[in-house]
């Protein structure tokens, strides 16, 4: 079968920042996500070009796993990925949801097989509940890729499966298992670090200088 030659169209704009306009796309083949560096300001180029190549990157690195976004395209300048019909977690609660988590638990476990850990599972924003009620994961700007056996991936991992269990603490927090608790209270020296010297930095550049609201996750206000 011949490739589409179909130029592609904007069906609806998701997202607009300082790194890129995300946009909901159809061509000949079908709807898919863009995320378009063409309209950066010139001083966000670099930055934005090295955040879209870890996406593209870590996309690369779970390619073909289920309930996350496949790699269409990337070109440095447009990146390309399939779109999943969903809401986001604040937008469609999973409030006794007990299967999400579960499945969101296995779902974790298979991108860290892979040497892949996500980062950014802090925002709301960055689960999905699926039509049929399932969970996703998207937005892999800050992935980090390495050997899955070493002390540091696994740091890493646990960081990712605390904020998911701080995401099921708000949902379903009665379904918490003794070790699950446990977790939450251990907080690793990443996280410290970060608190301490990291976090004032990323506030006072994304608040007072991009002009951000970060709110952890719930996404931008309508």
């Amino acid at each position: 079968m011949q490739p589409t030659t179909d130029p592609p169209v904007e069906v609806a704009a998701l997202k607009a920042d300082s790194f890129g306009r995300i946009a909901l796309m159809r061509d000949g083949d079908g709807t898919f996500v863009r995320r378009d560096l063409r309209h950066v300001p010139l001083w966000l180029r670099l930055p934005a070009w090295l955040l879209a190549r870890r996406e593209a990157r870590a996309l690369e690195a779970v390619r073909g796993l289920p309930a996350v976004p496949q790699l269409l395209r990337w070109d440095g300048r447009c990146l390309d990925r399939s779109y999943m019909a969903g809401a986001a977690m604040y937008q469609r609660p999973p409030h006794g949801d007990l299967a999400y988590f579960r499945r969101a638990r296995r779902q974790l476990q298979a991108l860290h097989r892979r040497g892949l850990a996500h980062n950014d599972l802090a925002k709301e924003a960055n689960w999905l509940v699926l039509e049929d009620g399932s969970p996703a994961i998207i937005d892999f700007q800050l992935a980090v890729r390495g050997n899955p056996r070493s002390r540091w991936m696994r740091l890493l991992a646990r960081e990712d499966l605390r904020h998911l269990l701080k995401h099921k603490r708000t949902y379903c927090r009665d379904a918490l298992t003794p070790v699950e608790r446990r977790v939450l209270k251990r907080h690793s020296w990443v996280r410290e670090l970060w608190f301490a010297t990291g976090k004032p930095v990323y506030r006072f550049v994304t608040r007072r200088i991009l002009m951000w609201e970060d709110n952890e996750g719930q996404g931008p206000k309508p």
